[in-house]
């Protein structure tokens, strides 16, 4: 069966998501959507990189792009400074009874316990109207905190704690955006950045301990959050800008959830933007970064998932996986049924279809 599909957004995680699209043989895609004119017009396949045309041109009409009716939209839009507007996205494409894949918000990747009604429910009700179906996932949150701890979590007798830790550094990551203002890189230590007040810790990364915890048939009673920041011993250059001397260039948080006074799961981050910092702290299993998970219990676990590509570093990687695990899910999404989905629900996600992985 062939998916009709539609690619909104085309940066960071959108230009490989609408690479993957036009590479998978199951999949064809109507439509592209972008935010401004200077991709407007332009082929779809000169925005993925590629090096010859697919006949279709990118637009800023959305209107004419669901007229389409595609089967599914894969949602790649910048969310983080934008995240009502991205909300009522979904909402009216859900409830133009289109699905929807997506690697943001965060939030819907297990929002049950975390988001506000106000937030949730018109979301679902979209859904409802549009008997559709809305999948938010990635890399993390995504397959490296709910696919991969599960799976090892089938294997236990006991499990008394499930952690799931992201050990990267982040000074190639291409978003200045992000970088500076949303995680507060390169401002002084007592300028708390949007990610730091209180709550936004939990209200992205929540789900994820809310879902480890009902995969593994644990009702949480409080979900906790906790961070420290380090500064810069000296002054030097990442990708999107200048990271002075004195200025914040390491970041550990977790996001905790309790069982009582246990911790029970466990999201934690370890973010670097050189590897000389905070020598104490979890190191990863490679040089540039690793996703770790480790089970505490019988068996105890731990694994460590390295990302790697011929095209980029450990950065562009986890791009990479982000767009393919949505894209990849697309089939699963479609057939499910309408409403929320979340890794709990769907079958196991593979990519047959992918062959030799060229577009």
């Amino acid at each position: 069966m062939t998916y009709r599909v539609v690619q909104w957004g085309t940066g960071n995680v959108g230009k490989h998501a609408l690479a993957g699209v036009i590479a998978n043989p199951d999949l064809e895609l109507t439509g592209v959507w972008v935010s401004g004119p200077a991709k407007a017009g332009q082929d779809a396949g000169a925005l993925a990189g590629l090096d010859h045309s697919v006949g279709v041109a990118a637009s800023m009409d959305a209107d004419a792009i669901l007229a389409a009716k595609p089967d599914c939209v894969v949602y790649c839009s910048m969310t983080d400074n934008r995240l009502f507007e991205a909300v009522g996205d979904l909402q009216r494409i859900l409830s133009a009874g289109i699905n929807v894949v997506a690697c943001a918000p965060v939030f819907f990747q297990y929002p049950y316990g975390v988001l506000p009604d106000e937030l949730l429910k018109p979301v679902e009700e979209a859904a409802a109207q549009g008997n559709s179906s809305l999948f938010v996932n990635g890399i993390d949150p995504g397959f490296a905190n709910d696919l991969l701890p599960l799976a090892l979590a089938g294997t236990c007798l006991r499990i008394d704690q499930l952690r799931c830790i992201e050990i990267v550094d982040y000074a190639s990551y291409d978003n200045r955006e992000v970088m500076f203002d949303i995680m507060g890189f390169g401002k002084p230590v007592d300028d708390i950045p949007l990610l730091l007040q209180p709550g936004v810790l939990s209200l992205a990364w929540g789900g994820v301990v809310r879902q480890l915890a009902a995969g593994i048939g644990v009702t949480l009673d409080t979900v906790t959050e906790t961070y420290e920041r380090i500064p810069a011993g000296h002054s030097f250059d990442i990708a999107t800008g200048h990271i002075a001397e004195g200025t914040a260039a390491a970041l550990r948080f977790e996001v905790r959830g309790m069982v009582g006074d246990d911790v029970v799961t466990v999201l934690e981050h370890v973010t670097r933007l050189h590897p000389d910092l905070c020598p104490d702290w979890p190191q990863p299993a490679e040089r540039q970064g690793s996703y770790r998970v480790e089970i505490t219990g019988e068996p105890s676990y731990a694994m460590d998932l390295v990302t790697s590509s011929r095209n980029g570093d450990h950065n562009y990687a986890t791009l990479v996986g982000t767009a393919m695990r949505i894209v990849n899910a697309i089939p699963a999404v479609v057939q499910a049924p309408a409403g929320i989905v979340t890794a709990l629900d769907l079958p196991l996600i593979t990519n047959p279809a992918a062959r030799n992985g060229k577009p």
